[in-house]
């Protein structure tokens, strides 16, 4: 799970494993002998875990009394996450429905990590079981190299965790450090500390020395005398013209890649010229600068925070070697793998190994007392080193220096390296000098210092990004329920689209950005809900949110500002774990859960489960219903609800008590002259929404007058052919409740016979598949028994026979015939139709029928325009 999800909406990082137990399901804890001392052997960090006991040993307690596997298994997914520093409490173990088959929920901090995890927890309880040792250190340390390879950095990470702490939404853009803050045409980016308003510019000249060096000089800011060199030629005349000491860097390295400092001799030189090399061609040869090494972090080109920097250091107790004092020091519980921790692990190198030698040491030498011995060679933090806090002893004339090096260079963020005796003190007192300017800047030693107060150096990068007044959001309306979902989208794009909105919508046929589809196939899931909100030209979304998406990956997008519940009906009953309709109805209800506080969730009074989501809102509430007589409606009024009604023949707002009427229903296209009632119950809502978001009443009804069911507006949906002497009716029904709203409508229809192309769902129930058949025999007087394109587990005849059973239910002689293929099934109606047919055409593939029947009706076109120019006489 990526978003709120069916278990829970808060926690939005869930792995949900779907776990067979076999035969343990007949064998508890407390049935297998040793089980728990083992288990208490190899993890006792298990006895922090309180389970539902709500006191530590809780855990333990379970399972001396007999628990099963899967909740075994949960904890110890949580408790190995623990162990690799990833601090996880969240557990659920639940039935899928099936028996001895459970979902096994837990949560994580890293997606590739909590796989890792639950794979491993299973491993480690099968080992339990058989009383097989395992040696946990292998997983412990794989996990930890996922979650370093996997995880941001720690500045985007204070960047997003401030975004998420001010309510701004945000989308990981690619598997490094490319985020997005805000959504379409309010985003922004981040990647590290560099910002969408990062000038391009600056970072070039912050990322050439040579350049930064003669900007600053210029404009009288000290920086050190140097050359740039490529040869060793260059390097002996560079030598000599600026003396010893020197440092050697290359001229567009970061992270302290590549540098020597304190050069004292022609070997140590050549040496540092030949690493240097290896990360650019031009190297750049300089002053070394004696002093502290100070970082200092200017943010919208203020500074906002100041640190000494040392570089990784031993102190000697004239007892252990160096090699101890490194593994003592890196036994601080604030050093860690990577960025995993505050500080990071002293790694021994080449470079660490050359400084021992120039002092005349080796790993196995005794440090003397209270000798300090520095092992690296920059003060970076990513190889050992630590910072202190200084921001607020830094001296009033660095700081105008600092902020104008920061215009000068062009930098927003930029982070500033310099060397002085003492940041206290004025450079012309004391002296220093400007190192180096740098682009995206860490910020993990102001975010958390060795020393000295903390900084939380993000607030002042989305201060800048979004400053008052400056929204990140943009409307969202999600849809969900079993039918009905895509008309109400579509309808709903084309609203805001005439308000002019540049809309971004999702449905179960595609992505459209505005009026292009920009993805065919089924995109009612969380990746097409992405997909539009990192689009920079919407303004306006709308996503058809269908109960797939939902179980497989939770919602695509945090919070929505509208959430429209349609209806819950029988269908996809038995997959996923979801057997009944009240889980069904909670799988909806997430939809609902997320929206924004000061949002709507506008619920169909008319249907109990949907009505009953009102309870789990914590948002405003508006209602809508076909009968305006309905009590909930009532109650809602008197309490001065919204609520969108069907009454008299129009579509009506109501206010409390008051009524707005917007237009009556046999004016609006979509309803088939108020004949399809089904349509107007999807129009309720859309209506609602379009108020909510301030247009006004004759907007919506030319919205609603001007919105005409077509294969163009609403492909599959309602889709009316007229031929000459036929009609064709396509649409999208698929389950009974589908079926049995399109029955109501085509009884209003005069025609005769009523052919009906059907088909059955092969993961459905049988009792679905069955009422699929029984309705259909009640509207057709022929029917055609197709199969869908995917079989999805059931061969084709068990799909027959089941409608088959469910026709005859209602009619043993009822007339049917089975095409299997789709346009096979449309071609012999249309071939075989008798004058005064209605042939309605439930498809599955609806871009295919669609064709299929433009084409025979362009057909029939072209035939009758022949004949009527054969029948026009000579002039």
């Amino acid at each position: 799970m990526r978003g709120p999800n069916y278990w829970s909406i808060r926690r939005h990082k869930l792995i949900v494993m779907v776990l067979d137990l076999e035969d343990l399901e007949q064998k508890p804890t407390n049935l297998l002998d040793g089980f728990l001392d083992r288990m208490k052997a190899l993890l006792p960090g298990l006895y922090e875990h309180r389970c539902s006991e709500g006191e530590p040993g809780g855990f333990y307690k379970r399972v001396t009394e007999g628990t099963w596997m899967g909740h075994v298994v949960e904890h110890i997914a949580l408790e190995i996450q623990t162990m690799a520093g990833m601090d996880v409490g969240f557990g659920r173990t639940r039935s899928y429905g099936e028996d001895g088959v459970y979902h096994v929920v837990f949560d994580y901090l890293e997606e590739k990590v909590g796989v890792y995890a639950a794979k491993a927890a299973v491993r480690i309880a099968e080992a339990l079981i058989e009383d097989r040792s395992y040696d946990l250190a292998d997983d412990i340390q794989e996990m930890r190299e996922l979650r370093e390879n996997q995880r941001l950095g720690p500045s985007t990470a204070s960047i997003i965790d401030e975004a998420i702490a001010r309510g701004i939404p945000w989308i990981r853009l690619n598997k490094y450090s490319l985020c997005q803050l805000g959504y379409g045409c309010n985003q922004v980016r981040v990647q590290a500390t560099v910002t969408s308003k990062t000038s391009s510019i600056g970072v070039d000249i912050a990322g050439d020395k040579e350049d930064t060096k003669f900007l600053l000089g210029q404009a009288e800011i000290p920086v050190p005398k140097g050359e740039i060199i490529k040869t060793e030629t260059g390097l002996q005349e560079a030598v000599d013209y600026l003396k010893y000491p020197l440092v050697i860097k290359p001229i567009d390295g970061n992270h302290g890649r590549g540098v020597t400092t304190n050069i004292t001799n022609w070997e140590q030189a050549l040496e540092g010229f030949h690493l240097a090399k290896k990360i650019s061609n031009a190297v750049i040869v300089e002053q070394y600068i004696t002093g502290d090494d100070y970082r200092i972090l200017l943010i919208n080109y203020k500074l906002v925070a100041a640190a000494k920097r040392l570089p990784a250091q031993i102190i000697g107790d004239g007892v252990l070697s160096i090699d101890a004092l490194i593994k003592k020091t890196n036994a601080d519980p604030k050093r860690g793998y990577g960025h995993e921790k505050v500080l990071t692990y002293i790694t021994v190198d080449d470079i660490t190994l050359k400084l021992l030698e120039l002092k005349g040491y080796t790993l196995d030498s005794i440090l003397p007392i209270g000798e300090i011995l520095v092992v690296k060679d920059t003060a970076n933090l990513s190889t050992g080193g630590t910072s202190v806090d200084v921001t607020d002893i830094v001296h009033p004339h660095t700081v105008f220096m600092a902020e104008r090096i920061s215009r000068i260079v062009g930098l927003d963020i930029c982070g500033i390296d310099f060397l002085t005796k003492d940041i206290s003190k004025p450079v012309s007192e004391v002296g220093g000098a400007v190192i180096e300017v740098n682009a995206g800047p860490g910020f993990r030693m102001h975010l958390a210092p060795a020393e000295g107060l903390p900084r939380n150096v993000a607030a002042p990068v989305i201060d800048m990004l979004y400053p008052p007044g400056k929204n990140s959001r943009i409307p969202i309306v999600a849809v969900t329920g079993t039918n009905g979902k895509t008309t109400t989208t579509r309808l709903i794009a084309h609203m805001a689209k005439m308000m002019g909105y540049t809309v971004g919508f999702t449905t179960t046929d595609g992505i459209y950005i505005q009026n292009h589809l920009m993805m065919q196939g089924d995109c009612s899931g969380p990746g097409s809900a992405e997909f539009v909100l990192k689009d920079p030209t919407v303004n306006f979304a709308v996503f058809e949110t269908a109960r797939g998406g939902i179980l497989r990956a939770g919602l695509g997008f945090k919070n929505c500002n509208y959430a429209i519940v349609t209806n819950v009906a029988p269908d996809h009953l038995g997959l996923k774990g979801i057997h009944t309709l009240e889980q069904l109805a909670k799988v909806k209800g997430v939809v609902v859960e997320s929206v924004l506080p000061d949002g709507y969730a506008i619920l169909n009074a008319d249907d109990d489960l949907v009505y009953a989501m009102r309870e789990r809102v914590n948002c405003k509430l508006a209602l809508f219903s076909m009968d305006e007589d309905n009590p909930r409606i009532k109650k809602h009024m008197r309490e001065h609800g919204i609520a969108a009604i069907y009454e008299n023949g129009f579509i009506t707002i109501c206010k409390g008590e008051w009524k707005m009427r917007v237009v009556k229903a046999v004016n609006v296209p979509l309803t088939y002259g108020g004949r399809a009632s089904f349509m107007i119950q999807n129009v309720l809502p859309a209506v609602l929404t379009a108020y909510f978001n301030g247009f006004e009443l004759d907007d919506i009804k030319a919205a609603l007058e001007s919105f005409i069911p077509s294969p163009a507006q609403t492909p599959g949906r309602l889709n009316m052919f007229d031929f000459k002497h036929f009609s064709i009716l396509l649409d999208y029904a698929h389950n009974p409740a589908g079926l049995q709203a399109l029955k109501k409508f085509i009884d209003k229809i005069d025609a005769y016979p009523k052919v009906g192309i059907i088909a059955g769902i092969g993961d459905r129930r049988q009792e679905d598949n069955e009422g699929i058949g029984k309705i259909a025999a009640e509207m057709f007087d022929e029917i055609i028994v197709r199969q869908d394109k995917h079989l999805r587990g059931k061969t084709d005849q068990e799909i027959i026979d089941m409608l088959t059973a469910g026709i005859k239910q209602h009619d043993l002689n009822k007339p049917f015939k089975v095409i299997p293929k789709e346009s096979e099934a449309i071609k012999y109606a249309i071939e075989n139709v008798k004058e005064g047919s209605l042939i309605v055409v439930c498809s599955d593939v609806v871009p295919d029928a669609l064709e299929l029947v433009q084409r025979y009706l362009e057909e029939e076109a072209k035939s009758l325009y022949k004949f009527k120019k054969e029948d026009i006489p000579n002039t």
